[in-house]
């Protein structure tokens, strides 16, 4: 099972998907294209403690974090 984490201002939902099934994948697939198209900045996890940013989906990463994006004033 894969999991894409989207953070927001209200803490974060969690959406499992088994990368093995063309339907759940494509609507994760979906999902970060949204997210992304919206200004979230993706990250799939590199190593204890360590992420890495990513620009297009990545169907073998196992966590993916959405952030939001920073609007300071």
């Amino acid at each position: 099972m894969a999991i894409q984490i989207v953070m927001d201002r209200t803490g974060d939902s969690r959406h499992r998907f088994d990368p093995n099934d063309a339907k759940e994948l494509a609507k994760a697939e979906q999902r970060f294209r949204a997210l992304t198209n919206e200004g979230f900045t993706a990250a799939v996890r590199t190593g204890p403690g360590q992420v890495s940013q990513i620009r297009s989906f990545d169907a073998l990463a196992e966590e993916t974090v959405f952030f939001p994006r920073l609007v300071g004033g």
